[in-house]
């Protein structure tokens, strides 16, 4: 399987980690990221919100499991720490770092992966959970 660069957006980790769904596309992508399919692209900016959203309390997420998927994404990930420039609008300023470092990433053909589209604008390189599964699957 080829090894593919994904800026993983922070709805699609949250979604992964409480859905009780254990072959749902988001669960899949933890999955090729724990086997090193997926290549984490990330900046400090993402994992900062990471850290932030997973310890919200709503999620009831474990400790551990939040400190081992960041420690994951540090450890095996490409940080970026210079960002192209953003010229399209985005309805959530949130989401721009997300895009900004795709953006920056694209040398290595990476992908945004995001339960959102709509918050971004459309582009090959931004796809959808079940898209990405289905991208990895067909690299075979």
């Amino acid at each position: 399987m080829t090894r593919k660069y994904v800026v993983i957006d922070t709805n699609v980790l949250v979604s992964a980690l409480i859905t009780r769904n254990e072959s749902s596309p988001t669960v899949q992508i933890l999955h090729f990221l724990a086997s090193g399919n997926i290549i984490p692209v990330y900046s400090d900016e993402i994992v900062k919100e990471y850290n932030e959203v997973l310890r919200r309390a709503k999620f009831k997420l474990p400790e551990s499991i939040i400190i081992n998927l960041l420690k994951d994404i540090m450890d095996n990930g490409l940080k970026v720490t210079e960002f192209a420039q953003v010229k399209e609008a985005m309805p959530d300023p949130k989401d721009v770092v997300f895009y900004a470092v795709t953006l920056s990433s694209q040398d290595k053909n990476s992908l945004l992966v995001t339960g959102n589209s709509k918050h971004f604008p459309e582009k090959p390189f931004v796809v959808t959970p079940s898209e990405l599964v289905e991208i990895l699957k067909s690299n075979n």
